[in-house]
């Protein structure tokens, strides 16, 4: 009998605040995560594919009584060791005790749960499956049908199928009976919500958001869930895998994750709760690895706010950044070869123009696709890490760098999204990534490109502070700073626009509060100059914006300090704790007690607290959330001061992070910082002797005495004069290598109040611009809001 109520309620995801999530280190190809006690999504067969909601139980008899256990909220979540996948979950009740051991079949692409209901006699267990295959939870077909003797739950959405199957401790089949529903109209929670115990039996729910529950037949079994391309593949793995006692693949995936811990290299001078952390950071990265594409990890796998939504890409996509970033935390415990399949994931997905999509699929299918120049900086960075540790072992890098390299200078340096994927504009962390990434691809390139993609560096770097750095304002003032670092700066500030006079939007705030003067929002971004070494940490622009940072950013909760991306921020829940639905109210992240935790180490001071705050922030089984809750408990929404909210967990970023800065506590520096880069400025500001003038970022201005550099994407002649056209000069631009045409004017002995004006013959294309370019001389720092720091003398980059 087909199920009434198609198609069901909109389907949504379940939460992502997880309490763990596990793998197999052999042929398995499913992911599985746990929260709240039960099963959560489950990927497969890839890391970025998830195949269900949930998988949770009922715990009911004959005389009316029922509850869903991961309703109860009273379990426990113990593992072998810390790091070692493999989870038993204890769930307790007055009247009886639930036990859940979960893992993968580390063989077989089914998931196997072991199941133990202990107490009143009566008592029965009754699994509760929610299906969304493809990705979605709309459009599944459910079944209960019999194959072999042993009856099974089915779903199919297309070619992705999925089986459940029980058996008993005698191998034999457990399921007695099933039944197919629509969520909300048909299905088992709404059976016993309406007569207390299971009577229906549909046999079918056809094309909808849908539900399937069965009843096993004895307190201790062990669930299969298997999956396939058809039902018939899902099911004989599932059987197969219930076989042989729970114990040997259970026995083998303990093995497996043991093995492979003890090949991490982790401070072991780290006190004991800092250790398990650690552990459970290094297996976070590992889980979060693809098999079928080999060094792509997604950014976590949860959904945010899934109970709300159905999404379809969540955090189990492929961001570039925090890909590198994690490759990052994979070298600080050794995990080289890791690293190298990154790179090697990343060269394979590198647009021909040289950039990476914002975020993709696996196979390199954007799904976003906004330009942020820091996710085409950050593979540079990963490609020299690895290379001058000797760690390349025949890859490569010196076509993905030029290309790479070359993208940065055509489109740099204003971003299209800054690193939290919001606005337009000149960030100093993306301004650090470019910088940092231009010295480092010096290191392989060939002339002219080396010389150019280090003058490009230089350039780019003296105008960090023009750019992004504000003095005597309100903030100023009200804290008592001389000045501070913005979040990021409006697009025509680098024309010579003041930082002042432009506003930046609000990207998850009501529209009433959407636009913000730029001077008016701080954030943590300025750190990434102390941190790839192109800043000090004592300098004194820096210590006035962590000081400012520090006041408005950082919440002490009860798990520590903790810091918001910046003021403002609308990503996060409501204030009554509804989950975030387009605006909100930001919450602070662990992530960026981290990267403070950096900027403290370079600062000498002790970084054990932010390594503390992080850990407590962690859910039971050690997962680094996105964000926390701030503010008083809610615990009707599940919402504690300090304690995971609805964002991403785990945040693979933050794990990462973590790691990251265990290591860099070790070494005495961030272990992320490049050496070229260091060797080159040494957290010093940087003087050239040109003005850059370019389409995109039109000088208005020259300081006397300095060069007019004048970069184009073409080559062309530049037709100029300095007396109102008198005199004229022709010069004809050079080809860097790197995609830019330059010519350097030799404007230096033009007279204040004088101006320099040229107009552009495109050569290849024999045509002239059609208008004249004026830029006026002014007195010395024209082009400059603050006074540049004194220039530094710079080390050969070999050196």
């Amino acid at each position: 009998m087909n199920a009434p109520g198609q198609p069901g309620i909109p389907p949504t995801w379940t939460s992502s605040a997880k309490d763990a999530v596990s793998t197999a280190l052999a042929a398995s190809r499913v992911w599985l995560t746990l929260g709240h006690g039960i099963l959560n999504e489950v990927y497969w067969p890839r890391v970025d594919s998830p195949q269900i909601r949930d998988l949770g139980f009922i715990v009911a008899d004959d005389q009316g009584f029922w509850t869903e256990v991961k309703r109860l909220d009273q379990y426990e979540l113990t593992t072998p060791a810390p790091g070692v996948p493999a989870y038993t979950v204890t769930h307790r009740h007055h009247r009886f005790t639930f036990t859940l051991d979960v893992i993968p079949d580390p063989d077989r692409d089914v998931v196997l749960l072991h199941a133990r209901l202990d107490g009143d006699e009566g008592l029965r267990l009754y699994p509760l499956l929610a299906p969304h295959l493809g990705n979605t939870g709309g459009g599944n077909t459910a079944w209960v049908d019999a194959h072999d003797g042993w009856l099974g739950l089915f779903a199919q959405r297309d070619d992705a199928c999925l089986a459940l199957c029980a058996a008993d401790l005698a191998h034999r089949g457990a399921l007695v009976r099933g039944s197919a529903g629509f969520v909300g109209a048909s299905d088992g929670w709404q059976d016993f919500n309406q007569h207390g115990r299971m009577t229906w039996g549909y046999d079918r729910a056809e094309s909808g958001n849908v539900a399937l529950m069965g009843e096993a037949v004895a307190r201790e079994v062990v669930f299969g869930l298997g999956f396939g391309d058809t039902p018939d593949m899902a099911v004989t793995l599932a059987v197969s895998s219930l076989q042989s006692p729970f114990a040997g693949p259970w026995r083998k995936q303990v093995a497996a994750w043991t093995a492979w811990q003890a090949s991490c290299r982790l401070p072991q001078e780290l006190p004991a709760d800092l250790l398990r952390e650690a552990r459970i950071s290094a297996t976070v990265l590992k889980v979060h690895e693809d098999r079928t594409a080999p060094g792509a990890m997604v950014a976590s796998l949860s959904v945010p706010w899934g109970q709300s939504r159905d999404d379809t890409g969540g955090y189990h996509l492929v961001w570039a950044r925090d890909l590198v970033e994690s490759a990052g935390g994979l070298l600080a415990f050794g995990a080289t070869s890791d690293a190298r399949r990154v790179l090697d994931y990343l060269i394979a997905t590198q647009h021909l123009s040289g950039n990476w999509t914002q975020n993709q699929w696996l196979d390199g299918r954007p799904f976003w696709s906004g330009v942020q120049l820091d996710e085409t900086g950050f593979p540079i960075l990963l490609a020299t890490r690895l290379r001058d540790a000797g760690e390349l072992h025949g890859i490569e890098i010196g076509e993905m760098v030029r290309r790479a390299a070359t993208y940065l200078a055509t489109n740099g340096p204003v971003t299209g999204q800054d690193r939290w994927e919001e606005d337009a504009g000149l960030s100093p962390f993306t301004l650090a990534v470019e910088v940092a990434a231009l010295v480092c691809a010096a290191e392989v390139l060939d002339e002219p490109a080396r010389s150019y993609a280090l003058e490009l560096a230089d350039t780019w770097n003296s105008r960090i502070e023009d750019w992004t750095y504000v003095a005597d304002t309100d903030l100023a003032r009200e804290h008592g700073v001389e000045g501070y670092y913005v979040r990021i700066a409006p697009p025509e500030v680098a024309a010579g626009t003041s930082v002042m006079n432009g506003f930046v939007p609000i990207k998850n705030r009501p529209l009433a509060d959407a636009r913000v003067s730029a001077d008016h929002i701080v954030s943590l971004e300025f750190l990434e100059l102390v941190r790839l070494g192109l800043r000090r940490a004592d300098d004194p622009k820096m210590r006035d914006s962590v000081r400012l940072a520090d006041a408005l950013l950082a919440v002490d909760t009860p798990s520590g300090r903790v810091w918001h991306r910046y003021n403002d921020d609308g990503y996060g829940e409501q204030a009554d704790g509804s989950p975030f639905n387009g605006v909100g109210i930001g919450r602070a992240w662990p992530l960026l007690a981290g990267e403070r935790g950096h900027y403290a180490l370079d600062a000498g001071q002790d970084v054990r607290p932010y390594l503390e705050t992080m850990t407590r922030t962690s859910s039971m089984g050690g997962m680094i959330p996105e964000q926390v809750w701030d503010t008083a408990d809610l615990p009707e929404e599940h919402l504690l001061d300090g304690r995971p909210s609805g964002s991403a967990m785990p945040l693979v970023w933050a794990h990462a992070e973590f790691l990251k800065l265990c290591a860099s506590v070790e070494l005495g520096h961030a272990i992320d910082r490049p050496g070229p880069v260091w060797n080159r400025y040494h957290g010093e500001r940087p003087s050239v002797p040109w003005t850059t003038w370019r389409f995109n970022q039109r000088a208005r201005a020259l300081s006397a005495g300095r060069i007019l550099r004048v970069e184009l994407t073409a080559p062309a002649r530049v037709h100029w004069s300095t007396d109102g056209w008198q005199t004229v000069a022709d010069t004809d631009t050079r080809d860097t290598g790197l995609g830019i045409h330059l010519v350097d004017l030799p404007t230096g002995e033009v007279p204040v109040g004088g101006e320099v004006v040229f107009t552009i013959y495109w050569t290849a294309e024999d045509r002239w611009l059609g208008e004249n370019v004026m830029v006026p001389v002014e007195a010395a720092g024209a082009e400059s809001r603050v006074e540049p720091a004194p220039a530094a003398e710079h080390a050969p980059a070999d050196e």
